[in-house]
């Protein structure tokens, strides 16, 4: 009897699984905005970030994405790069032309 309600446990176990997997990609999600969608990966953070620190201490626009293994994740972080890149520069009130390479 109590092998019978393992394997029943088991079963009962793995349909619920299998459910909560294939109705996950289907729920119903609020429309997101670009700027939410970046906001919320974690790619184009990480390359916002870098690129503002890069301009921040005057070095050249270089992203390097290859830390990341997908080409979404690579765009993303790519964007942020640039993205934060030349806000600071904005900010700052220079041009991208101006900024030299530190050494």
């Amino acid at each position: 009897m109590k092998k019978l309600s393992a394997y029943v446990f088991v079963v009962v176990l793995c349909l619920g699984a299998t459910a909560l997997l294939a109705t996950n990609g289907q729920t119903s999600k609020p429309s997101q905005g670009s700027e939410e969608r970046f906001a919320a990966d974690g790619a184009f953070r990480d390359g916002f970030y870098l690129g503002k620190f890069a301009a921040e201490h005057a070095q050249q626009s270089r992203p390097c994405s290859g830390r990341w293994s997908t080409e979404q994740d690579r765009s993303m972080f790519t964007a942020g790069y640039h993205r934060g890149y030349q806000e600071f520069l904005a900010a700052a009130g220079t041009n991208a032309q101006h900024v030299q390479p530190a050494d």
